[in-house]
Protein backbone atom coordinates (compact mmCIF):
# COMPACT_ATOMS: atom_id res chain seq x y z
CA UNK A 1 0.00 0.00 0.00
CA UNK A 2 1.93 3.01 -1.29
CA UNK A 3 0.61 6.57 -1.45
CA UNK A 4 1.89 9.96 -0.36
CA UNK A 5 0.61 13.16 1.21
CA UNK A 6 -0.23 14.64 -2.18
CA UNK A 7 -2.54 11.66 -2.78
CA UNK A 8 -4.30 12.33 0.53
CA UNK A 9 -4.54 16.09 -0.09
CA UNK A 10 -5.98 15.42 -3.52
CA UNK A 11 -8.49 12.88 -2.22
CA UNK A 12 -9.72 15.27 0.50
CA UNK A 13 -10.04 18.07 -2.06
CA UNK A 14 -12.00 15.84 -4.45
CA UNK A 15 -14.25 14.64 -1.62
CA UNK A 16 -14.98 18.18 -0.44
CA UNK A 17 -15.65 19.60 -3.91
CA UNK A 18 -17.37 16.42 -5.21
CA UNK A 19 -15.35 16.87 -8.38
CA UNK A 20 -12.02 15.47 -9.61
CA UNK A 21 -11.56 18.56 -11.80
CA UNK A 22 -12.15 21.02 -8.94
CA UNK A 23 -10.15 18.90 -6.52
CA UNK A 24 -7.21 18.86 -8.92
CA UNK A 25 -7.38 22.64 -9.26
CA UNK A 26 -7.41 23.08 -5.48
CA UNK A 27 -4.14 21.15 -5.06
CA UNK A 28 -2.61 22.52 -8.28
CA UNK A 29 -2.48 19.26 -10.26
CA UNK A 30 -3.33 18.62 -13.89
CA UNK A 31 -6.59 16.71 -14.35
CA UNK A 32 -4.85 13.73 -15.99
CA UNK A 33 -2.36 13.51 -13.12
CA UNK A 34 -5.12 13.78 -10.54
CA UNK A 35 -7.17 11.03 -12.20
CA UNK A 36 -4.13 8.77 -12.30
CA UNK A 37 -3.41 9.38 -8.62
CA UNK A 38 -7.01 8.58 -7.61
CA UNK A 39 -6.88 5.37 -9.68
CA UNK A 40 -3.55 4.52 -8.05
CA UNK A 41 -5.11 4.98 -4.61
CA UNK A 42 -7.99 2.67 -5.48
CA UNK A 43 -5.62 0.08 -6.92
CA UNK A 44 -3.33 0.24 -3.88
CA UNK A 45 -6.24 -0.13 -1.46
CA UNK A 46 -8.05 -2.70 -3.56
CA UNK A 47 -11.39 -0.94 -3.25
CA UNK A 48 -13.38 1.73 -5.08
CA UNK A 49 -13.36 5.13 -3.37
CA UNK A 50 -15.53 7.19 -5.73
CA UNK A 51 -18.67 6.74 -7.77
CA UNK A 52 -18.34 8.79 -10.95
CA UNK A 53 -21.46 10.39 -12.38
CA UNK A 54 -22.53 13.10 -14.81
CA UNK A 55 -22.77 15.64 -11.98
CA UNK A 56 -19.49 14.81 -10.28
CA UNK A 57 -18.41 12.12 -7.86
CA UNK A 58 -19.81 10.61 -4.68
CA UNK A 59 -17.87 8.78 -1.99
CA UNK A 60 -18.33 5.06 -1.52
CA UNK A 61 -18.44 3.75 2.08
CA UNK A 62 -14.72 2.98 1.73
CA UNK A 63 -14.18 6.54 0.49
CA UNK A 64 -15.97 7.96 3.51
CA UNK A 65 -13.73 5.88 5.75
CA UNK A 66 -10.57 7.04 3.97
CA UNK A 67 -11.71 10.67 4.14
CA UNK A 68 -11.83 10.56 7.93
CA UNK A 69 -8.39 8.98 8.20
CA UNK A 70 -6.90 11.33 5.60
CA UNK A 71 -8.11 14.41 7.42
CA UNK A 72 -6.62 13.19 10.68
CA UNK A 73 -3.30 12.34 9.01
CA UNK A 74 -3.05 15.70 7.25
CA UNK A 75 -3.94 17.47 10.47
CA UNK A 76 -1.11 15.66 12.26
CA UNK A 77 1.30 16.66 9.52
CA UNK A 78 0.29 20.29 9.99
CA UNK A 79 0.66 19.89 13.75
CA UNK A 80 4.16 18.51 13.23
CA UNK A 81 5.06 21.47 11.06
CA UNK A 82 3.73 23.80 13.72
CA UNK A 83 5.76 22.16 16.46
CA UNK A 84 8.95 22.27 14.37
CA UNK A 85 8.42 25.79 13.05
CA UNK A 86 10.12 27.36 16.05
CA UNK A 87 13.36 25.65 15.00
CA UNK A 88 13.36 27.27 11.57
CA UNK A 89 14.45 30.90 11.39
CA UNK A 90 11.54 33.08 10.38
CA UNK A 91 9.11 30.19 10.07
CA UNK A 92 5.63 30.50 11.56
CA UNK A 93 3.40 27.90 13.14
CA UNK A 94 -0.24 28.08 12.05
CA UNK A 95 -3.26 27.32 14.22
CA UNK A 96 -6.51 26.41 12.43
CA UNK A 97 -9.31 28.00 14.46
CA UNK A 98 -13.06 27.89 13.79
CA UNK A 99 -15.57 30.22 15.49
CA UNK A 100 -19.29 30.87 15.34
CA UNK A 101 -20.65 34.27 14.32
CA UNK A 102 -21.03 35.87 17.72
CA UNK A 103 -17.65 34.63 18.91
CA UNK A 104 -15.92 35.94 15.82
CA UNK A 105 -17.60 39.34 15.77
CA UNK A 106 -17.87 40.20 19.46
CA UNK A 107 -15.05 38.49 21.35
CA UNK A 108 -12.19 37.46 19.13
CA UNK A 109 -10.77 40.47 17.24
CA UNK A 110 -9.10 42.14 20.23
CA UNK A 111 -8.28 38.84 21.93
CA UNK A 112 -6.58 37.37 18.88
CA UNK A 113 -4.75 40.63 18.14
CA UNK A 114 -3.27 40.57 21.64
CA UNK A 115 -2.21 36.94 21.23
CA UNK A 116 -0.57 37.53 17.83
CA UNK A 117 1.27 40.59 19.12
CA UNK A 118 2.71 38.48 21.95
CA UNK A 119 3.57 35.51 19.66
CA UNK A 120 5.14 36.84 16.45
CA UNK A 121 6.02 33.33 15.19
CA UNK A 122 2.44 32.03 15.32
CA UNK A 123 -0.24 32.66 12.70
CA UNK A 124 -3.96 31.89 13.02
CA UNK A 125 -6.28 30.82 10.22
CA UNK A 126 -9.73 31.85 11.47
CA UNK A 127 -12.88 30.67 9.72
CA UNK A 128 -16.50 31.30 10.59
CA UNK A 129 -18.72 28.22 10.87
CA UNK A 130 -21.99 27.24 12.51
CA UNK A 131 -21.43 25.50 15.86
CA UNK A 132 -22.55 22.08 14.55
CA UNK A 133 -20.02 22.34 11.69
CA UNK A 134 -17.30 23.32 14.17
CA UNK A 135 -18.09 20.24 16.24
CA UNK A 136 -17.78 17.98 13.19
CA UNK A 137 -14.50 19.60 12.11
CA UNK A 138 -13.00 19.20 15.58
CA UNK A 139 -14.17 15.58 15.76
CA UNK A 140 -12.50 14.59 12.48
CA UNK A 141 -9.33 16.55 13.21
CA UNK A 142 -9.61 19.13 10.44
CA UNK A 143 -9.24 22.04 12.91
CA UNK A 144 -7.16 22.59 16.04
CA UNK A 145 -9.53 24.69 18.11
CA UNK A 146 -13.09 25.92 18.00
CA UNK A 147 -15.23 28.52 19.72
CA UNK A 148 -18.77 27.17 19.58
CA UNK A 149 -22.08 26.80 21.37
CA UNK A 150 -21.69 23.96 23.86
CA UNK A 151 -24.99 22.25 23.01
CA UNK A 152 -23.63 21.35 19.55
CA UNK A 153 -20.65 19.37 20.88
CA UNK A 154 -20.47 15.61 21.26
CA UNK A 155 -19.49 14.22 24.66
CA UNK A 156 -16.05 13.16 23.44
CA UNK A 157 -15.01 16.71 22.53
CA UNK A 158 -13.19 18.54 25.31
CA UNK A 159 -14.29 22.06 26.19
CA UNK A 160 -13.37 25.05 28.36
CA UNK A 161 -16.11 27.52 29.39
CA UNK A 162 -15.77 30.89 27.67
CA UNK A 163 -18.95 33.00 27.99
CA UNK A 164 -22.72 33.10 27.94
CA UNK A 165 -23.99 33.58 24.37
CA UNK A 166 -27.71 34.29 24.71
CA UNK A 167 -29.57 35.24 21.54
CA UNK A 168 -32.11 38.05 21.87
CA UNK A 169 -34.62 39.93 19.77
CA UNK A 170 -34.14 43.62 18.97
CA UNK A 171 -36.96 45.95 17.96
CA UNK A 172 -37.36 49.67 17.31
CA UNK A 173 -38.39 51.56 20.43
CA UNK A 174 -41.81 52.42 18.94
CA UNK A 175 -42.46 48.77 17.95
CA UNK A 176 -45.22 46.89 19.78
CA UNK A 177 -42.61 44.36 20.98
CA UNK A 178 -40.26 46.94 22.44
CA UNK A 179 -41.79 47.03 25.92
CA UNK A 180 -42.01 43.26 26.36
CA UNK A 181 -39.43 41.52 28.53
CA UNK A 182 -39.48 38.26 26.57
CA UNK A 183 -41.24 36.55 23.65
CA UNK A 184 -41.67 33.09 22.19
CA UNK A 185 -39.98 32.86 18.81
CA UNK A 186 -43.14 31.33 17.38
CA UNK A 187 -44.94 34.63 18.08
CA UNK A 188 -42.63 36.63 15.80
CA UNK A 189 -41.67 34.31 12.91
CA UNK A 190 -44.27 35.96 10.65
CA UNK A 191 -42.79 39.43 11.17
CA UNK A 192 -40.40 41.18 8.78
CA UNK A 193 -36.78 40.57 9.78
CA UNK A 194 -33.44 42.22 9.26
CA UNK A 195 -30.67 39.64 9.36
CA UNK A 196 -27.22 38.52 8.38
CA UNK A 197 -26.21 37.51 4.87
CA UNK A 198 -26.74 33.86 3.91
CA UNK A 199 -23.07 32.90 4.19
CA UNK A 200 -22.90 33.76 7.87
CA UNK A 201 -23.38 30.86 10.29
CA UNK A 202 -25.83 32.59 12.64
CA UNK A 203 -28.25 33.16 9.76
CA UNK A 204 -28.40 29.41 9.16
CA UNK A 205 -28.87 28.75 12.88
CA UNK A 206 -31.84 31.14 13.28
CA UNK A 207 -33.47 30.15 9.99
CA UNK A 208 -33.18 26.50 11.00
CA UNK A 209 -35.17 27.07 14.18
CA UNK A 210 -37.81 28.96 12.20
CA UNK A 211 -38.05 26.02 9.81
CA UNK A 212 -38.69 23.67 12.75
CA UNK A 213 -41.73 25.85 13.53
CA UNK A 214 -42.89 25.43 9.94
CA UNK A 215 -41.99 28.99 8.99
CA UNK A 216 -39.62 30.64 6.59
CA UNK A 217 -38.30 33.95 7.82
CA UNK A 218 -39.08 36.96 5.63
CA UNK A 219 -36.03 39.24 5.40
CA UNK A 220 -36.42 42.85 4.30
CA UNK A 221 -32.64 43.26 4.35
CA UNK A 222 -29.56 41.10 4.88
CA UNK A 223 -26.35 42.73 6.02
CA UNK A 224 -22.91 41.63 7.19
CA UNK A 225 -22.62 43.18 10.66
CA UNK A 226 -24.65 43.52 13.85
CA UNK A 227 -24.22 47.30 13.83
CA UNK A 228 -25.78 47.53 10.37
CA UNK A 229 -28.68 45.34 11.50
CA UNK A 230 -29.21 47.55 14.55
CA UNK A 231 -29.43 50.66 12.40
CA UNK A 232 -32.01 49.06 10.10
CA UNK A 233 -34.08 47.84 13.05
CA UNK A 234 -33.94 51.31 14.65
CA UNK A 235 -35.36 52.71 11.41
CA UNK A 236 -38.36 50.37 11.70
CA UNK A 237 -37.48 48.13 8.73
CA UNK A 238 -37.98 44.95 10.74
CA UNK A 239 -36.94 43.09 13.87
CA UNK A 240 -33.68 41.21 14.35
CA UNK A 241 -32.01 38.41 16.31
CA UNK A 242 -28.44 38.73 17.56
CA UNK A 243 -26.23 37.83 20.54
CA UNK A 244 -27.14 39.76 23.67
CA UNK A 245 -23.65 41.24 24.02
CA UNK A 246 -23.95 42.75 20.53
CA UNK A 247 -27.54 43.88 21.11
CA UNK A 248 -26.69 45.67 24.38
CA UNK A 249 -23.75 47.38 22.69
CA UNK A 250 -25.94 48.57 19.80
CA UNK A 251 -28.71 49.71 22.15
CA UNK A 252 -26.35 52.19 23.80
CA UNK A 253 -26.17 54.25 20.60
CA UNK A 254 -29.28 53.23 18.65
CA UNK A 255 -33.01 53.57 19.27
CA UNK A 256 -33.67 49.89 19.81
CA UNK A 257 -34.87 47.76 22.73
CA UNK A 258 -33.65 44.29 23.65
CA UNK A 259 -36.22 41.53 24.23
CA UNK A 260 -35.30 38.07 25.48
CA UNK A 261 -36.33 35.01 23.46
CA UNK A 262 -38.00 32.45 25.73
CA UNK A 263 -37.05 29.40 23.61
CA UNK A 264 -34.35 27.18 25.12
CA UNK A 265 -32.19 27.27 21.96
CA UNK A 266 -31.60 30.98 22.52
CA UNK A 267 -29.78 30.35 25.81
CA UNK A 268 -26.34 29.19 24.69
CA UNK A 269 -22.98 28.76 26.35
CA UNK A 270 -19.89 29.53 24.30
CA UNK A 271 -16.93 27.20 24.89
CA UNK A 272 -13.39 26.70 23.61
CA UNK A 273 -13.23 23.16 22.21
CA UNK A 274 -10.68 20.61 20.98
CA UNK A 275 -10.46 16.85 20.52
CA UNK A 276 -7.76 16.70 23.19
CA UNK A 277 -6.16 19.86 24.58
CA UNK A 278 -3.06 18.01 25.79
CA UNK A 279 -2.47 16.49 22.35
CA UNK A 280 -2.59 19.86 20.56
CA UNK A 281 0.55 21.34 19.03
CA UNK A 282 2.24 23.79 21.37
CA UNK A 283 1.03 26.91 19.47
CA UNK A 284 -2.59 25.73 19.68
CA UNK A 285 -2.18 25.02 23.40
CA UNK A 286 -0.86 28.54 23.89
CA UNK A 287 -3.85 30.00 22.04
CA UNK A 288 -6.30 27.90 24.07
CA UNK A 289 -4.73 29.11 27.31
CA UNK A 290 -4.84 32.73 26.10
CA UNK A 291 -8.54 32.39 25.25
CA UNK A 292 -9.24 30.84 28.65
CA UNK A 293 -7.57 33.76 30.44
CA UNK A 294 -9.32 36.28 28.17
CA UNK A 295 -12.81 34.85 28.71
CA UNK A 296 -15.39 37.47 29.79
CA UNK A 297 -16.01 37.41 33.52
Amino acid sequence: MRFDLVDLQLFVAVAETRSITNGAQRVHLALASASERIKGLEDALGVGLLRRGRRGVELTPAGECLLGHARVMLHHVEAMRGDLAAFAHGAKATVRFLANTSGLSEYLPKTLAAFLAAHPHISIDVEERESAEIARAIAVGSADLGLAAEHALADNIERIPFSEDRLVLIAARDDELANRRQVDFSDVVQRDFVGLINSIALHAHISGHAARLGARLRFRARLNSFDAIGQMVAAGIGIGVMPEVAARRCARSMKINVVRIRDSWANRKLVICARNFRALPRPAQQLAEHLRKSAPR
